[in-house]
């Protein structure tokens, strides 16, 4: 794990035990997929509206926080705002709002809407012949999701060569319909497809930077509550708990011992 990745989940850990908030394990696994989008696409943390910036979604919105804690640490605000994550009034809410948070590109709320956002996105950017990208990452238990397929099936059939779709492994889909094999699904949609480890910042980079000639799936292989073992070990009964104090530092250690 690189260092900056585990600076990212220290203070998701941080800030879910100061909230009372957060779904930790969701974060975790797509702390290096965020970075590796944000390292490969154009982005100005200094002005966020910047007219010819790529686009990055998160279409599984409820890994919000990850989210903060990665554009914080890309310098587009100071992490201590994030600490009032949750809150009352607070412009860090446990989904994201794009009207209050820069470098936020979309609202969330209901999974599997994020990717026709995405799509739209992509298509408007085709017709005024602009070369800017849209990246989003989809969940593995959102794409139970009808409207993720038939985003997909709209976006390879106007040709959507600057979109990106990162499909986060994590098996969430083990207490939904299964998706054995994501890859084999993504190319009988007409996609290119790549499947690499989602905890691999070398062997996603270069994945996320391509541009192919119709829409690109990254398929990445995650750990949902990577870097800790205490939150793979039972993901389940994490998936919507905080940790207490004593709890934070046994997970604080953790990362710290990189035991997975």
């Amino acid at each position: 794990m690189i260092p900056v990745c585990k600076e990212i989940r220290k203070e998701i850990l941080k800030i879910s035990n100061a909230s009372g908030h957060g779904h930790i394990p969701t974060c975790f696994s797509i702390v290096e997929i965020m970075y590796a989008v944000y390292s490969n696409m154009k982005h100005y943390p200094k002005n966020p509206l910047w007219e010819e910036r790529d686009v990055f979604l998160l279409s599984k919105g409820h890994a919000a926080l990850g989210h903060y804690c990665t554009l914080a640490k890309l310098g587009y605000f100071d992490i201590k705002r994030v600490y009032s994550f949750g809150s009352f009034m607070s412009d860090f809410g446990c989904h994201a709002d794009r009207f209050k948070v820069p470098g936020i590109e979309a609202s969330t709320g209901s999974l599997g809407h994020g990717i026709g956002l995405a799509v739209g996105m992509a298509l408007a950017f085709k017709l005024k012949k602009t070369d800017r990208r849209v990246f989003v990452v989809i969940g593995d238990g959102e794409s139970n999701e009808g409207t993720i397929w038939e985003a997909v099936m709209v976006a390879t059939n106007v040709g959507l060569d600057n979109l990106t779709i990162i499909y986060d492994n994590n098996m969430s889909h083990g207490r939904g319909l299964q998706i054995r094999n994501p890859a084999e699904r993504f190319r009988a949609f007409s996609c290119e497809v790549v499947e690499v480890d989602g905890h691999d910042i070398d062997a996603l980079g270069p994945e996320i930077a391509k541009r192919g000639n119709k829409v690109r799936v990254v398929v990445a292989n995650t750990v949902k509550g990577y870097g800790c073992k205490t939150f793979v070990q039972d993901q389940y009964a994490w998936h919507r708990r905080s940790p207490n104090d004593s709890e934070l530092e046994m997970l604080l250690r953790e990362l710290d011992e990189e035991t997975i």
